[in-house]
């Protein structure tokens, strides 16, 4: 339980952050001419994935793919934004931030990640396969 609660206050966290991205990407829209195109993009489908993960905070087990998604996209850039840091001095301290900050919220999603339910059919709501091959037999 207490597993389940520090992963809906991570989800609840990383969504709210996630979501901020919102206003970088309409100052990009606003004023294109000022702004990098790619990071525009990028902050749009940040400000999805929060809304999503916000979603997700109520219900956690139902959206495993989207958690490890957000990890997972996390660990990529990181990647690619360390990678940029070694590349170009002047942002690397700026950029390895970033990916400290982004292998973070990969591993602690990881971590958190609700276990895979291994025998759905035995959920309270789902009748057992015996009782299902008796509704096919009958036919």
């Amino acid at each position: 339980m207490a597993r389940e609660r520090a992963l809906k206050i991570v989800l609840l966290l990383v969504g709210l952050l996630f979501s901020a991205a919102i206003y970088p990407a309409i100052g990009g829209l606003r004023d294109p001419t000022q702004s990098d195109t790619g990071d525009t993009m990028m902050m749009g489908i940040y400000f999805a994935l929060g809304i999503f993960l916000l979603i997700a905070t109520r219900n956690p087990s139902s959206h495993r793919s989207l958690i490890a998604f957000a990890a997972w996209s996390s660990f990529a850039h990181a990647v690619v934004m360390s990678a940029l840091g070694f590349e170009i001095a002047s942002e690397r301290v700026g950029f390895l931030v970033g990916s400290a900050v982004l292998l973070v919220i990969g591993a602690t999603l990881i971590a958190l990640a609700p276990r895979k339910d291994t025998q759905p059919w035995l959920q309270e709501n789902s009748r057992p396969v015996n009782e299902l091959n008796r509704d096919f037999s009958d036919h």
